[in-house]
């Protein structure tokens, strides 16, 4: 018999740590290799983590909504024989003194990992805050004593880790502690008072008999916290423009069948749409680009995201990575895989990292336009609007008569800290040209 380590696996490249959400298997169970035990969070997807080896899971090291950092020992699984990696502990006769240390130290950990009670706080604090919080042993009462950074004087990741940090140097006064008061000046006290008004009140919600309370499920929550920041963050402005995609509509009925015949996959309007902005990405690249303080920082890779509404009602943005080198084939592949796999929830951490622009089909559901928010620490986001029969203006050198045209609205939202309605206006207007330039003869 041999013990084998379950770690967090590496999830991609800037995720660092996980939510453990759901325990699959109880200790006792039994486990098949490629089998699912647990399934865990990150700040932007779901998703399990399988076993490498057949056995029996005998510990659960860590907890429901316990965090974990990449590398660390979720569970041990007793194997048959030797397990196939590095197995973290034998079998072994232990000398007494060990084992009452051992002891000790699972005792300790019990009580570090003893649930806080944060019910008796009248403010609201992120599960992350929470489980900081927990693995740090700070009470509810030091919890309420932290001036919060975020909406409201809500606590963030970065509030309780610098309360931490000035815990271990002394410098932290708690909230009970008694404060000087300053009586130098009227005016003073003035300034002073409309700061710790803010942080405790609240804003009054009128509930009657008939309302139902539900609260936030964990990806909403976080997907709030994402769109007041890049409100906050990012200066919105918007460019709007009309195409006329008559030949992409024509085109795309001429060959939806023969492509998904000889494909195997559904052909839609997304991955030619796709297209357009990763050609004009390429001619634009100051749309490709993030912010970082005082620093603009250009992108090498054209990594598109594509923003997928979930069957619970909550939005993902998986990530097409070097969308300008995929031919209209590629694009179509990879458009319909990840979107199945959000919508089943199959998505990996990796497969939502690394996005430099995004867009947005809200014609999905009837909308002619809208104007998203941006991904940060994206500058662009493109929605793409219900294609429409409207009647139009055609010009013919025989002269202007009207017909029947299929066209879109284009919704450009920009970060005007960066980019300037140049820019954001003529990369919209390169994407239109793109697609009403669109070839009706060429093949896929």
């Amino acid at each position: 018999m041999a013990r084998f380590e379950l770690k967090l696996p590496k999830m991609g490249e800037s995720v660092a740590e996980a939510t453990i959400t759901n325990w699959l298997k109880e200790v006792g169970d039994k486990i098949e290799a490629d089998e699912a035990v647990l399934e865990i969070a990150t700040d932007k997807v779901d998703s399990e983590v399988p076993s490498e080896v057949s056995g029996i899971l005998v510990e659960q090291l860590f907890g429901k909504d316990d965090l974990v950092q990449v590398g660390q020992t979720i569970a041990i699984i007793e194997t048959e024989g030797d397990a196939p990696t590095a197995v973290a502990v034998e079998e072994t006769n232990v000398p007494a003194e060990v084992a009452a240390i051992e002891k000790t130290i699972e005792t300790a950990q019990e009580t570090v990992a003893a649930p806080q009670d944060f019910s008796g706080s009248d403010k609201f604090f992120s599960p992350l805050v929470k489980n900081i919080a927990k693995e740090e042993g700070i009470s509810i009462a030091e919890l309420d004593s932290i001036q919060g950074s975020g909406k409201d004087g809500r606590v963030t990741k970065e509030d309780i880790l610098k309360y931490i940090e000035d815990r271990k140097t002394g410098v932290v006064i708690p909230k009970s502690a008694p404060v000087e008061t300053v009586t130098a000046t009227p005016a003073a006290q003035k300034v002073a008072e409309p700061v710790v008004q803010k942080s405790q009140q609240a804003v009054p919600v009128s509930v009657n008999g008939g309302d139902e309370i539900i609260e936030m499920d964990r990806m909403r929550k976080l997907i709030s916290g994402y769109m007041v920041a890049s409100v906050q963050t990012s200066a919105h402005v918007q460019s709007f423009i009309e195409v006329d995609v008559t030949n992409i509509v024509k085109w795309r009925e001429k060959v939806k069948t023969a492509f998904e015949k000889r494909e195997g996959e559904k052909l839609t309007f997304t991955p030619i749409m796709m297209e357009a902005v990763a050609k004009a990405l390429k001619d634009f690249p100051g749309m490709n680009i993030s912010v970082d303080g005082d620093y603009i920082i250009k992108k090498k890779n054209i990594n598109l995201g594509m923003a997928a509404a979930l069957p619970n009602g909550n939005l993902i943005v998986p990530v097409i990575k070097n969308a300008d080198q995929l031919n209209l084939v590629g694009m179509a592949k990879a458009v319909n895989d990840l979107g199945n796999r959000a919508k089943t929830g199959k998505l990996k951490p990796d497969d939502t990292q690394g996005g430099t622009y995004t867009v947005t089909n809200v014609g999905t559901f009837g909308s002619v336009f809208g104007t998203p928010i941006i991904n940060q620490p994206q500058v662009g986001i493109l929605a793409l609007g219900a294609i429409r029969k409207v009647p139009a203006v055609i010009e013919t050198p025989e002269g202007d008569f009207i017909g029947i045209r299929q066209k879109m609205f284009l919704s450009h939202s920009y970060d005007h800290r960066v980019v300037d309605g140049a820019l954001g206006g003529s990369f919209v207007k390169r994407v239109a040209e793109y697609l009403e330039a669109f070839d009706v003869d060429r093949d896929f």
